[in-house]
């Protein structure tokens, strides 16, 4: 009798759809979307053009995506050597270096251009100064020096500054409120982050605040500072009225909630999952508060 096989391989075509959503980080690109689709939507004051956002949201997906794939190469030795990240499809040699460079400049060199063409002059330039700032100045620096976190914190905050502009706004306080929002919530981020993966960040190079801080109390309190930080930009948009009191009510309890994980990370390293998850919620529901106010 045959053996019946225990397990059925993904057909190639499938295999291939996976790792291209890998190397584009799928995830990662819906969220800068949301964010731009945010911008967007706050500077047309709930009332976005269809066609307009659509082009939006086309260019800034593909240089985000071309981004994400040109980071990988650039890391692949890094990401080799660690275990979270040595199954990407370049370091484990289902996806050659050359074909991934290639799909990266093609990816973001039309998303750059089809800004220009399609909504403006001023958008295109911030998603190239975002692209560049990710991948020859964050990039890089992750090698070199703890600092690298604050600066990948900025081409992480400027898609909804791209949305913004794309709708045809200038640059306001309107996109301040919104590059501060995104720009500190990172940080605790990508803290508790770099403190859950600490042997695998040093494993790789990276020099991550967490390589020299043993016991974790400086990124912890560092954290909270930020966290700090996030609670009282959060307010801005109702500050500086884009919002109205339902905002205000969801930043509130929203911030107070992040607040109050990081300051739970600093009594005690093992909450650092939870001040995680907790940022994983916050972003989301800021948006759609963001959102839902206008309507």
């Amino acid at each position: 009798m045959k053996p019946v096989p225990t397990s059925v391989p993904l057909p190639r075509h499938s295999a291939l759809f996976t790792d291209l959503a890998e190397l584009t980080k799928s995830r990662l690109t819906i969220l800068v979307l949301f964010t731009t689709l945010t911008g967007f939507y706050l500077a047309s004051a709930g009332h976005p053009k269809p066609l307009p956002l659509f082009h939006a949201l086309l260019g800034t997906a593909a240089v985000a995506a071309g981004a994400a794939v040109l980071n990988q190469v650039l890391e692949a030795a890094a990401d080799a050597r660690m275990h979270r990240t040595k199954s990407r499809p370049i370091p484990a040699g289902r996806f050659a270096d050359r074909d991934a460079l290639c799909l990266g400049t093609l990816l973001s060199g039309f998303g750059l251009a089809y800004l220009f063409l399609s909504c403006n002059e001023l958008t295109a330039w911030i998603a190239a100064l975002t692209l560049f700032s990710y991948l020859f100045l964050y990039t890089p620096l992750k090698q070199i020096t703890s600092c690298n976190t604050l600066i990948g914190a900025i081409p992480g905050a400027l898609p909804p500054v791209i949305g913004w502009t794309a709708a045809g706004q200038p640059l306001n306080t309107g996109a301040l409120a919104l590059f501060l929002i995104l720009f500190f919530w990172q940080m605790p981020h990508f803290l508790a982050i770099a403190w859950l993966y600490r042997e695998d960040y040093a494993r790789g190079g990276f020099r991550m605040l967490t390589r020299n801080d043993p016991d974790g109390r400086a990124t912890a309190w560092k954290t909270v500072a930020y966290a700090l930080a996030v609670f009282l930009v959060g307010l801005l948009p109702y500050v500086w009225l884009l919002c109205g009191p339902l905002y205000l009510a969801g930043s509130l309890l929203c911030g107070g909630a992040y607040l109050a994980a990081a300051l739970a990370f600093a009594r005690d390293r093992s909450a650092a999952r939870r001040l995680f998850l907790a940022s994983i919620v916050y972003l989301p529901v800021m948006l759609i508060l963001l959102i839902a106010d206008q309507l």
